[in-house]
């Protein structure tokens, strides 16, 4: 058995949806901001074991400040926009290891 985690980082999605009318991730893109993220980590060869996984994830219990995600193993958690912002995270965060200030919560 390793002591090295099988994966690198893994990077988990608010897909909360409620019915109830307020504020949830899955009403904010969230499906299309994951989807986005998982094909842009397997275009840079940067996923599967001892890489990164890109994961859906049920209510984080943020939706208010949404839509989130949080990076593990760092706990960092950030909010987007669109595409371009889940871009950023990727090439400043999970390629370069440099948190996105902008867009950090």
């Amino acid at each position: 058995m390793s002591d090295k985690p099988f994966f690198q980082q893994h990077v988990f999605f608010c897909m909360n949806q409620r019915e109830d009318g307020r504020p949830c991730c899955g009403a904010q893109g969230a499906q299309v901001a994951q989807q986005h993220a998982k094909k842009r980590i397997k275009q840079l060869g940067l996923n599967g074991p001892g890489k990164i996984r890109v994961n859906q994830a049920g209510c984080l219990d943020r939706c208010e400040e949404g839509p989130v995600l949080v990076v593990y193993p760092e706990g960092t958690w950030y909010t987007y926009v669109d595409t371009t912002d889940i871009d950023d995270i990727i090439d400043s965060h999970l390629v370069g290891g440099k948190v996105v200030e902008r867009l950090k919560i």
